[in-house]
């Protein structure tokens, strides 16, 4: 197996972004603060995980409801 491009168009990639210059980010300071990201993202998970957990106990409860409210009729079979 080759490494590179192995036709027209995958060469012509390599030519355009061959001298492409991007940024260094270990460098830029960012515009969002690293501990308000991941406490935003903690309370989303926190929300999910509850959402989640309500959805499962509300299944629950609509089957137990379901099984008491049903009726079950017998079918003769066919000889």
């Amino acid at each position: 197996m080759s490494i590179g491009a192995e036709d027209y168009i995958d060469q012509l990639l390599v030519k355009k972004y061959a001298e492409e210059k991007v940024d260094n980010h270990e460098n830029m300071e960012s515009m969002v603060d690293p501990e308000k990201m991941l406490d935003a993202m903690n309370d989303y998970a926190g929300m999910y995980r509850n959402i989640m957990t309500l959805k499962q106990r509300l299944n629950i409860a609509c089957y137990a409801i379901n099984a008491r409210t049903a009726r079950y009729t017998r079918m003769q079979l066919r000889q």
